[in-house]
């Protein structure tokens, strides 16, 4: 019996974390640099929509160029069902002149938002991350947010994202929920026959 509380505890933590990182902005509002960082977005496709290029694009300032700076883009993308695939470090594209870092992805269908940050090297080997322990974060043209779906191709309760290829059937991120549940139940209910 104590497995299977043990089971349901680690659980609910996992999915209060997936929350926590879906919570840290106001569903829909883009999160993008301030001016306190050694870079400018040159460009940054708003909002991401479902199987099509998301691109990123920023460049250095010019003191961090004549410095030697270096930057590393790490994007990871979210699901309107509340999961988040593992931080990925992009291949950028770097301009002859070292000042432009420009990467592209296809987020795939039903994603909620794409987050990304930025890792600076400097001269002296030292690194700092932008923004430090959290995300930018560029929002889909269909997203799950605080109990409903927002977005230019949100209708009703789900997506009709004219990109994705198919007719939206209203998939509800609680979906990923109950399946997510129903598998603790039987682990819970595994563990108790076993006791």
């Amino acid at each position: 019996m104590k497995r299977s509380v043990t089971l349901l505890v680690v659980a609910g933590l996992l999915i209060m974390t997936t929350a926590a990182q879906a919570g840290a902005a106001t569903g829909g509002q883009d999160v993008n640099p301030d001016s306190d960082v050694p870079f400018s977005v040159e460009e940054r496709t708003t909002p991401s929509q479902d199987n099509q290029p998301w691109a990123l694009s920023v460049i250095l300032d010019q003191e961090a160029l004549d410095n030697g700076t270096t930057l590393a883009i790490t994007t990871q993308i979210c699901l309107n069902n509340g999961v988040c695939d593992p931080p990925t470090t992009q291949e950028v594209t770097v301009s002859d002149d070292g000042s432009t870092y420009s990467m592209e992805l296809k987020p795939p269908a039903d994603h909620s938002y794409v987050n990304w940050r930025i890792k600076a090297t400097y001269s002296d080997d030292s690194t700092e991350n932008f923004p430090q322990g959290d995300w930018y974060k560029t929002w889909s043209t269909c997203y799950y947010d605080d109990g409903s779906y927002g977005g230019i191709h949100a209708d009703g309760d789900g997506c009709d994202v004219p990109a994705a290829g198919e007719e939206s059937e209203g998939f509800l991120p609680s979906a990923g929920m109950a399946v997510a549940v129903m598998a603790l139940t039987g682990a819970a209910v595994m563990a108790a026959r076993r006791s």
